[in-house]
């Protein structure tokens, strides 16, 4: 068996050193299949509480250790904080792998830092958005954001982090097969699991893995002849529209992506036409062409954090504005593939005012042939001045935005 730091410390190297997503480093990182679950447990841990963590060692430490030390350290300090593993074993691991990686002029450090590390003495910082921030490893502008636009409810929405997966079934029937551990979910053959475990159902289509968010957003969504999912990747929604709407057309920007949305709906049986093309860009041969248009734009994702920890090191301050710009011109680009009377949805999994009502509000202050539409869900949500609003705390630990805007006038 090898060192139970190692795996872990592999897959972080490429997350923190090469700027890896989580998942990806995860796929393309070799390791011990027997502990595969152990050690996709750490990195999603490590990363979830990485401000925490960072607190811990400069609490503890004189300085800032190299990257190679500071990753050892946030591992161990995971095993030890919220895996409750002994002291002396994790100590002892990561020593040894320290020596084993050539760092063994860090050893004593490491030795000397997790014997003397204690919880019980950290102080955490008196101004609420720092402790917030350190708490719950969220980075601080994201708290302070959320702070003055949730007031009250922003703790709840901070420390809300969802341990469920969500299954959607391709009927009822399927459904039954997997009835033990099942949770319901306002939607239709969507349940959540505490644990499940995927097999030969998922290749044979019973089944697929869909957010209740993502699943949310499609329920809003009315039936139609011809739907575009404009920013389809990796294809859970346009699978599950097709259900409902007669021809569904996916563009995605990137080849490799395209591929996945064409693997995905040939696995649950679902006809797409998939486009590889940038949904920025206006194309007038699709102009009028569509009964209704779903923009699920990119964001800041800061409202499926829970799922996607690694959001919190690439989603920074800076990014937003660059976001909500790219969001306004995907509205903008596929504003006229709207016929008349037709529909456009757009959503994010995004907290924040700007991205959501911020966005629609500029692209209704420049196309008045379009208005906001009144939208019902059965998923707990608040009422924005254009759409719905879903909460971690109050909506299955989901975070994310939808609104219906009406092709009024030609």
């Amino acid at each position: 068996m090898t060192n139970p730091l190692y795996d872990p410390y592999a897959v972080l190297q490429k997350v923190y050193g090469g700027g890896a997503f989580l998942k990806q480093a995860l796929a393309d990182t070799p390791m011990e299949e027997l502990n595969r679950a152990r050690t996709v447990k750490i990195c999603y841990g490590v990363l979830e509480n990485d401000l925490y963590l960072d607190f811990c060692i400069r609490s503890f430490a004189p300085k800032n250790p190299k990257l190679p030390v500071r990753i050892l350290l946030k591992i161990s300090l995971y095993l030890l904080l919220f895996l409750q593993k002994q002291k002396y074993m994790v100590t002892d691991n990561a020593v040894t792998l320290a020596k084993k990686l050539g760092k063994g002029g860090a050893a004593g450090f490491l030795n000397a830092f997790l014997r003397n590390f204690d919880a019980g003495k950290l102080n955490f910082p008196q101004d609420k958005a720092e402790r917030l921030s350190v708490q719950y490893s969220v980075p601080l502008f994201a708290v302070k954001r959320i702070l003055a636009q949730y007031g009250e409810e922003a703790e709840s929405i901070l420390s809300h982090a969802p341990a469920r997966t969500f299954v959607r079934f391709a009927s009822a029937q399927a459904a039954q097969k997997y009835a033990e551990g099942a949770e319901k979910t306002p939607f239709e053959n969507l349940f959540s699991y505490a644990r499940f475990r995927r097999d030969e159902g998922y290749d044979k289509g019973e089944y697929t893995f869909q957010s209740v968010g993502s699943v949310a957003i499609c329920s809003v969504v009315e039936p139609c002849e011809n739907l575009l999912d404009a920013c389809a990747a990796p294809g859970g929604k346009s699978v599950l529209l097709s259900q409902k709407c007669k021809h569904v057309t996916a563009f995605e920007l990137h080849e490799h992506r395209a591929q996945l949305i064409c693997a995905y709906a040939e696995r649950m049986g679902a006809e797409i036409k998939v486009v590889c093309r940038d949904s920025s860009v206006h194309e007038e041969k699709y102009d009028a062409a569509f009964d209704a248009v779903l923009v699920d734009a990119p964001c800041s994702g800061y409202g499926v954090i829970g799922e996607n920890p690694d959001i919190k090191f690439f989603r920074k301050e800076e990014s937003l504005a660059r976001l909500t710009k790219t969001q306004r011109a995907i509205l903008a680009a596929c504003a006229p593939y709207v016929r008349a009377g037709g529909a456009l949805y757009y959503s994010t999994c995004s907290l924040f005012e700007e991205e959501n009502d911020g966005t629609v509000g500029a692209f209704l202050a420049e196309h008045l042939q379009f208005a906001a539409q009144e939208l019902s869900c059965p998923l707990a949500h608040e009422r924005t001045k254009f759409g719905l609003q879903f909460l971690p705390h109050v909506s299955l630990g989901a975070g994310f935005y939808v609104c219906k805007l009406k092709k009024v006038s030609p």
